[in-house]
């Protein structure tokens, strides 16, 4: 089962060093609704997706997976969403996931 996480940087949070707000946007997800909620975004006024990236540079050592998205035109706030990857998982299995994840 995966979680997904989100976080809210608005222009105010950022000159703060934090976000405004964080949390689960799904726990204990089955893979096809973790990257529908991935994907998911607060409101369809962004920009696009910026980038999506592992939390480190060995994807097989990776324990989430994040994507970035633009910014949301009215409010100048940016949210990301994380992809958690159960512990259990193997590193090519981890991979995968991310090979699936990037062709979004």
């Amino acid at each position: 089962m995966f979680d997904v996480t989100y976080e809210i940087i608005t222009p105010e949070s950022a000159e703060h060093g934090d976000a405004e707000r964080r949390g689960y946007a799904g726990v204990e997800l089955g893979l096809r609704d973790a990257i529908r909620e991935l994907f998911d975004v607060e409101t369809c006024q962004t920009g696009c997706i910026e980038a999506i990236e592992p939390n480190c540079s060995d994807s097989s050592a990776a324990r989430w997976i994040t994507v970035y998205n633009g910014m949301q035109y009215e409010t100048g706030a940016y949210e990301r969403r994380s992809l958690h990857f159960p512990d259990h998982l193997t590193a090519s299995t981890k991979r995968r996931i991310m090979r699936l994840v990037m062709k979004g």
